[in-house]
């Protein structure tokens, strides 16, 4: 038993990290080419089953968007919620270019703003923030744990935290898999760059144990696929 324990633990793959801001006209261009469109719906149709009977959460103050990106999910959610607002805040400066073109293609400008931020430091200010959701960003951070507090610090009480990203695979053979169901038309480039995230990604377990240090009254983090994660909490 402890052999095959040994030889299990030397297939799983270790964590490699990406750089934290994607922040090439390159990589912002081949991203936003990738097709997202199911996965962000699929994360705008679970953050509006997680806020469920408190819809008035979405209407009455702004929801923010960490990581967000070329701002696809913010231009979905508003899709989806004709009176909702949000604020996007990223790191990279070419996907936030990108995404006020998408922002101003979508005819959103009035209701979705972008702003250049870290994770770790938001510019808002102690339980202010109703409603945050964050999307494919933990996999990026080296240090995830700061980006959690600082989303703890700004969701109001009773507000709503909504957080999805990839986990890590247990094996190569199983990325390799993963990359080839889900990526399969992709081109050279975004496939690459999908791998790269599921080898940055984390496990469920380390998931866990870094929400376990942030006193919400109720937190659930569960696998919600067969690569994402998806934590949804409440601050006490």
């Amino acid at each position: 038993m402890a052999d095959a324990e040994s030889r299990d633990d030397a297939l799983m793959i270790a964590r490699v990290l990406e750089p934290e801001a994607m922040d090439s006209v390159d990589e912002a261009r081949e991203y936003d080419l990738m097709d997202h469109a199911a996965v962000n719906a699929a994360f705008v149709a679970g953050l509006l089953a997680a806020v469920g009977a408190r819809r008035s959460l979405l209407l009455g103050g702004i929801v923010v968007d960490v990581g967000t990106g070329t701002a696809r999910i913010p231009s979905e959610l508003c899709h989806r919620e004709p009176a909702c607002r949000v604020v996007g805040v990223d790191l990279a400066h070419e996907m936030l270019r990108v995404g006020l073109r998408n922002v101003t293609d979508a005819g959103l400008s009035g209701r979705v703003w972008l702003q250049r931020a870290r994770a770790t430091a938001l510019p808002f200010r102690d339980a202010c923030v109703p409603v945050l959701m964050s999307n494919s960003l933990m996999h990026h951070l080296p240090d995830p744990a700061a980006a959690f507090g600082e989303m703890h610090r700004v969701v109001s009480p009773g507000g709503v935290m909504f957080v999805r990203d990839l986990f890590r695979p247990a094996s190569a053979a199983e990325l390799d898999h993963l990359v080839h169901v889900h990526a399969a038309a992709a081109t050279a480039a975004q496939r690459q760059l999908f791998a790269d995230s599921l080898h940055a990604a984390f496990t469920l377990d380390e998931v866990r144990s870094l929400v376990r240090t942030f006193p919400f009254s109720r937190v659930s983090v569960e696998a919600t696929s067969d690569r994402h994660w998806t934590l949804v909490a409440s601050r006490s």
